[in-house]
């Protein structure tokens, strides 16, 4: 017994616990859903006077077309005195007011839809621009742990989604309210006590909608997540194609975007299934409602036809009954406008969150406010106790020491995952160091300007980046004030010009999207004369001449050992034969720097290095 009541009691703080759980899940979600329309809101009070133009256009739409009613109720009540009584005069002037109305109020509704369109236009580009020059911004690591695919998706579906929500949903909410109120208002002109039929169907709306959104924000949620997910993961099988072809992994591909696919899918059926029940549900309750009406406001006009001494309260016209039903589907009708569009509201507030997230990362930190330029750089570069890792639990370097004199060359070799693109890394403040520092002609580098110090290296990576542009522009992407004579001398070096001579186009040559257009060894020649245009002091080359044949290569090599000279240069190579004649070879292993000299030296100890060597050339 005692166990049992033991267990019932931890079942019920359990429980309790659950409950209040809950209950702080749902306080954050309805705060974080505030704090998301608010600052929706503040887009809008960019164009304070286009927003007060079109409140003015909706207001004066709204009641323009709430007075038809009145209007058509005044116009059967001429119609109705008699045979033979009945004032045409009356008639013909109500149902002319009645026109007049309800075209001014659709030229004004007409005038308002394009003005909310111009201005969700105007917030959209805003937002657009405000979240990718953020993206500028933000610390390398951030792309390091995000999908290209899943950030395309904030910029476009996410801002797509709450440009629907501002043009349309947001003018339809305002509209609805308006007109909500205003039926409400004439219908109590019209008879108070037809007004309870609502007392019981709108709070009966109210609670199934609100009892409904609670649950549809987090499908929605949901949805966007995965269709982040799957945009990211189609990303990165398209820019793969030629390795996935030639590993025959298709099937396999295929299966894994399947269930991607399908798990997207699911989440947009959740998320659509629940918002689409919300339309229909209300419009039965407001049906009944309407009905209900009708049948209480007959009851109501031959109770006051048949007993003259009827409360006034209780009288109403037949005109009145008429204009009743139309203010009752026009009160009753917002409210179903207002459901079903619920689930647009929270697709776009679900958006609107990601999109608010994304610009509330955290920008690569500013420089210090007493941070000096780096000018007339020697390349004195020195890592003096360099401690560091990606996260705090798994440290990469341990405790690196190394001194680059100025115009000398230092090579990076080592294993996959020693940390040779680390200190890569490291050098250009892409992260900042752990402990010890790093220090470019006596300077901490925490002490400069980070563009000073990125400006003072040229870097050329294994990975190349041309943009859609001519083979010229991509050329002069570092040194736009580049000449032609420049341009060309500089190709020449890197081995490129001859090919790019034999285009029909020369250097105006249109590259498409990262230059898949022309061959990756091609491609890595115009990063290479890219580098060549620079006057910086330092140079760092990350596996420069992975993608070019061994002929090209040593071409290459000579090119580069002029375009060396009295620079600073860091190279990282998997290729011993490249780095033969550097000043320094630093041998990096789990961290650390297990060996250090020149080429003669490493050999002549027998340790690693020698073996790796070895190991390349048997």
């Amino acid at each position: 017994m005692n166990n049992m009541r033991t267990g019932g009691g931890g079942g019920g703080l359990g429980k309790s616990r659950s409950l209040s759980s809950t209950t702080v899940d749902q306080k954050q979600s309805t705060a974080t859903k505030i704090r998301v329309l608010r600052r929706m809101g503040k887009y809008l009070l960019r164009y304070p006077f286009t927003v007060l133009l079109a409140l003015l256009l909706m207001l004066s739409s709204n009641l323009l077309a709430l007075a038809g009613p009145k209007l058509s109720g005044k116009a059967i009540d001429a119609l109705s005195l008699g045979v033979g009584a009945v004032d045409f005069d009356t008639v013909k002037l109500y149902a002319l007011l009645l026109i007049a109305f309800y075209a001014a109020s659709a030229i004004l509704s007409y005038c308002l839809s394009v003005l909310m369109v111009k201005l969700s236009q105007k917030i959209i580009y805003t937002m657009r621009r405000q979240v990718f020059d953020h993206l500028i911004t933000l610390p390398v690591g951030y792309f390091d742990t995000h999908a290209t695919g899943d950030i395309i998706s904030h910029i476009s579906y996410d801002i797509d989604t709450v440009n629907a929500s501002l043009s349309h949903d947001l003018l339809q909410v305002l509209a609805s309210i308006v007109t909500v109120v205003g039926a409400l208002a004439m219908m109590i002109s019209i008879s108070p006590p037809l007004i309870l039929v609502f007392v019981v169907t709108v709070p009966i709306s109210i609670l199934f909608t609100r009892y409904k959104t609670k649950r549809i924000r987090p499908l929605f949620k949901a949805r966007s997540m995965k269709l982040g997910q799957l945009n990211g993961y189609a990303e990165e099988m398209l820019s793969g194609q030629k390795t996935i072809r030639a590993y025959a992994r298709e099937d396999i591909i295929l299966s894994r975007f399947d269930e991607r696919n399908e798990e997207a899918v699911t989440a947009y059926h959740r998320a659509d299934w629940h918002g689409a029940i919300i339309g229909p549900s209300v419009n039965l309750i407001n049906n009944l409602s309407i009905a209900l009406v009708t049948v209480f406001g007959g009851l109501l006009y031959m109770l006051s036809a048949t007993n003259p001494s009827l409360a006034p309260i209780l009288v109403i016209s037949l005109g009145g009954v008429s204009a009743f039903v139309q203010y009752s589907r026009k009160f009753a009708g917002p409210i179903n406008e207002l459901a079903n569009i619920v689930s647009e509201l929270q697709s776009a507030t679900a958006a609107a969150e990601r999109v608010f997230r994304l610009i509330d990362e955290e920008s690569e930190p500013a420089d210090r406010p007493d941070a000096k330029l780096l000018e007339a750089v020697t390349g004195d570069v020195d890592f003096s106790h360099v401690r560091f890792g990606y996260v705090p639990e798994r440290t990469i370097l341990h405790d690196l020491t190394v001194h680059a004199a100025p115009g000398t060359t230092v090579a990076i070799v080592g294993p996959t995952g020693a940390g040779k693109t680390t200190i890569i890394n490291l050098l250009m403040r892409f992260y900042d160091v752990g402990e010890g520092s790093i220090r470019v002609d006596g300077t901490d580098i925490r002490d400069a300007t980070r563009r000073s110090l990125r400006s003072s290296f040229t870097m050329v990576l294994q990975d190349t980046w041309l943009f859609c542009g001519t083979i010229f522009e991509n050329i002069t992407y570092g040194k736009e004030s580049a000449t032609m004579e420049e341009v060309v001398a500089a190709a020449k070096a890197a081995h490129i010009h001859d090919y790019i001579e034999s285009l029909p186009a020369g250097y105006d040559t249109v590259l498409t999207d990262d230059g898949v257009n022309i061959s990756k060894g091609q491609r890595q020649l115009i990063t290479i004369a890219r580098a060549m245009l620079s006057d910086s002091s330092m140079l760092i080359l990350d596996e420069a001449t992975s993608n070019v044949d061994s002929r090209t290569e040593q071409a290459i090599q000579a090119a580069m050992h002029t375009l060396m000279q009295g620079r600073t240069c860091f190279v990282i190579a998997h290729r011993l034969s490249t780095i033969q004649g550097a000043d320094v070879i630093l041998v990096v292993k789990d961290g650390n720097v297990i060996e250090s000299g020149n080429h003669g030296s490493l050999m002549a100890s027998g340790g690693f290095y020698a073996s790796l060597y070895n190991s390349q050339f048997r």
